[in-house]
């Protein structure tokens, strides 16, 4: 369906891609893997139409696409899923679904009934549960990651590149893709799956192309490679671990919630303590309310009832700059979005929530302000040419390295991470988790929210799993399963701890 042939592509004398050569087949699922930086997204655009290259040639069936462009590309039946969603945060998902499906022509009259049926019956292919009506403004990062795969879907398109489409997806809404995958195959559609979660795999795949610094090492079928090895493809190297877990002493009670909760949030009774040197695991579906309670917990949505105990004392956590005075840091999940900001240098993005550490007489001081972000560069293993470099010319693992900085500038007591790996290579995972334990060692009490049952299992001294906006139950690591875990999500079952 799609062939390049030795692909390159540089960027101002930086190679992007070399000889690069990829093929996909009708019905096929093709991963493309990779760490940050190999080149994939760079491959997707210029599939896209997105980007030019510099030399090779690219056939859609058989037949040389001469310039492409997004118009184009789009004409040949390629759609693609991109892992931060292109929405228009002010429109319905429905009437999003309509602008990328309908023909805009300014003469024709806008059949709202149609929309709204078409919308009910794309999103009911997939499994999301979503309200056609509601603005995307109101969807959380999963719910958005849906709406894309529905107008991907709704495109009937012939190819379908997706890149980390469950980046940000929790075990139920990730089954009910691979089902859709499994319909598009199907039909005859060729998929490229670009994924870190390198263990779904052998669940979708059929062949996978490993990129590494721009050049194509291997192509195998996916049975033919087993996990460790293709990490090794993908890195150089072996990961001695990827969830360096170990055993750390266990202080007083940092944090407590007693029957906390917030109507506007759907979020009621939840009674959780973190420890001094713990990682508690927060595992729920989406819509089970971890990111609401995280929200409370650092004052971005007032607790409506219940109690948020500090070292044993009641406190009142009306705002995020309340929540940073008293120790508490958060480093959201939409890192694009609310972790850094993305056109902002390094050094601005380290000190955005420590202003005053870095001023003097009420003026920002450029030296310690630099200082302050090589020094968190340094201690995290940040690699960038420099701290007065965009946080965009950044990997995604370097992204949230700037991201973490930002926060443990302020000196926390307490980390709540919402989806700390979400979108980034096994490599960069490797060095995230190495630093939460690091800073567990160091005696921080952190809260850790994660889509990934294996980031969970591998990374938490307890695991507190959530369900229709309550904790269902606590689990000691030793007692935490997957299957456990899972049922918990999908079926409840209120506990004490």
């Amino acid at each position: 369906m799609i062939r390049a042939n030795s692909i390159s592509k540089s960027y101002m004398g930086v190679c992007a891609l070399r000889d690069v050569s990829f093929e996909l087949r009708p019905g096929e699922v093709h991963a493309l893997v990779g760490e940050n930086g190999a080149g994939k997204s760079t491959l997707i655009k210029i599939f896209t139409g997105a980007t030019s290259m510099d030399s090779g040639s690219i056939e859609i069936e058989g037949r040389r696409i001469e310039q492409n462009s997004p118009a184009k590309a789009k004409g040949l039946g390629i759609a693609a899923i991109y892992q931060h969603p292109a929405l228009f945060p002010d429109l319905s998902v429905s009437e999003n679904l309509a602008l990328r499906l309908d023909d805009l022509s300014p003469w024709r009259t806008v059949n709202w009934t149609e929309h709204r049926k078409r919308a009910v019956s794309l999103l009911a292919q997939i499994g999301a549960q979503i309200d056609p009506d509601a603005e995307v403004h109101s969807l959380s990062m999963p719910e958005q990651q849906l709406v894309e795969i529905a107008c991907a879907v709704g495109a009937e398109a012939k190819i379908v590149i997706m890149d980390e489409p469950t980046a940000s997806l929790p075990a139920r809404e990730t089954e009910a893709l691979f089902r859709t995958i499994g319909s598009l195959r199907s039909r005859g559609v060729g998929v490229i799956y670009i994924s870190h979660r390198l263990e779904e795999l052998p669940r979708i795949a059929d062949r996978v192309t490993v990129l590494r610094d721009g050049c194509s090492i291997k192509t195998k079928l996916i049975s033919e490679i087993d996990h460790s090895s293709l990490i090794r493809m993908m890195v150089g190297r072996d990961l001695t671990s990827i969830f360096p877990k170990r055993d750390i002493p266990i202080g007083n009670i940092v944090l407590e919630t007693r029957r906390l909760g917030c109507q506007e949030a759907g979020i009621h009774d939840v009674n959780l303590t973190v420890r001094a040197g713990e990682i508690v695991g927060l595992a729920g579906l989406v819509g089970s309310g971890r990111t609401e309670l995280a929200k409370i917990l650092f004052g971005l949505t007032p607790a409506g009832h219940g109690e948020i105990l500090l070292n044993g004392t009641p406190r009142e956590i009306r705002s995020p700059q309340e929540a940073i005075r008293l120790g508490i840091a958060y480093v959201p999940e939409d890192r694009p979005r609310h972790g850094v900001i993305p056109a902002m240098s390094v050094a601005q993005n380290t000190s955005l929530a420590t202003l005053q550490a870095v001023s003097r007489a009420g003026l920002l001081d450029y030296r310690l302000e630099n200082n302050l972000a090589a020094s968190f560069a340094a201690k995290l293993g940040t690699r960038l040419s420099s701290v007065f470099a965009p946080v965009s010319s950044l990997s995604g693992g370097n992204q949230q390295k700037v991201a973490l900085s930002r926060w443990l500038a302020t000196n926390p007591k307490i980390l709540i991470l919402d989806e700390p790996t979400q979108g980034i290579d096994v490599g960069a995972k490797a060095e995230v988790h190495r630093l939460i334990v690091n800073l567990a060692a160091k005696g921080m009490a952190i809260l850790m929210i994660s889509s990934e049952l294996p980031e969970i299992l591998g990374m938490s001294d307890r695991v507190a799993v959530m369900s229709s906006g309550t904790i269902a139950a606590i689990l000691d690591r030793r007692d935490a399963t997957q299957d456990g875990i899972l049922s918990l999500c999908l079926h409840g079952n209120v506990a004490r701890a």
